[in-house]
């Protein structure tokens, strides 16, 4: 099993000229996302030959992405943050991979005013929603990153920097030949061991039932982590998402069954 020290490659990111460096934009690079080599013998997502989302955003959002986004948002770097820096403060700070149009990472924020929330999602139009929420409700604990999770906690994040992770309702690249895209791998699961605090919290949720079982095939791969199950009434974080996500509700209405599941780094 691999060790608490993750050591990875990072390949091609060294390109003055590349336009995941620009600052400000919010924008990526076309085409395939570049990867992390790690060398743990883990299991890692690939994406593949999957391509950024595009979408257009509204003339308000371009505004306020304009004029807001330097402060609250940054893209996908080798630069390791600084949190306390970027929040002004020294606080717990979570992680939510995958935020979507941020409806959980917004209501879960103000309830937890002592908490940084940095959020990680790679559509624009879902980050440019999540800004406006933050934008017009003055909340003042949330920040995103544009970039693919795996990419953000292996070149952004320092090790033992975290107090939790959150991925709520990731992909579940139902088609088994891409089941090798789905983020709850080995090797994710011990990068996201590395990176959080000891007593961090990992919360995963998922309404598809293969992904389900698929994870519960792996909730005690990663010895770092201790399976704690769901619910977890002595959990150190929020773990009420409190409303439902556009997804959630979709799975709702099809009588989906959500799961939870509650790791504790040892």
């Amino acid at each position: 099993m691999a060790s608490a020290h993750v050591t990875c490659t990072i390949v091609a990111m060294n390109n003055p000229d590349s336009p995941i460096q620009r600052p400000g934009t919010g924008e990526l690079p076309h085409g395939r996302p570049l990867q992390t080599e790690f060398d743990t013998g883990l299991d890692y997502p690939r994406l593949g030959s999957v391509t950024f989302r595009r979408g257009t955003l509204t003339d308000n959002q371009e505004a306020l992405f304009e004029e807001h986004w330097p402060k609250l948002g940054l893209v996908l770097n080798d630069e390791q943050l600084d949190v306390d820096s970027w929040f002004g403060r020294h606080a717990k700070t979570v992680l939510e991979i995958g935020s979507g149009t941020g409806t959980s990472t917004a209501a879960m924020a103000p309830l937890e005013p002592d908490t940084n929330i940095i959020a990680v999602e790679l559509y624009k139009p879902g980050l440019a929603k999540l800004l406006g929420s933050v934008v017009r409700a003055n909340i003042d604990n949330i920040r995103m990153i544009r970039g693919d999770g795996v990419e953000v906690l292996a070149r952004m994040i320092a090790p033992e920097s975290l107090d939790g992770v959150r991925i709520f309702f990731p992909d579940p690249w139902p088609k088994a030949r891409h089941h090798k895209r789905r983020i709850i791998q080995s090797g994710t699961l011990n990068l996201i061991a590395t990176r959080l605090k000891p007593g961090g919290v990992l919360h995963v949720a998922t309404d598809h039932a293969d992904y389900a079982e698929w994870i519960d095939e792996l909730v005690n791969v990663e010895p770092q982590l201790t399976y704690k199950g769901w619910p977890w009434e002595d959990a150190p974080l929020l773990t009420d998402r409190q409303v439902i996500t556009k997804f959630e509700g979709k799975g709702m209405d099809k009588d989906h069954v959500i799961r939870e599941y509650l790791w504790e780094k040892k």
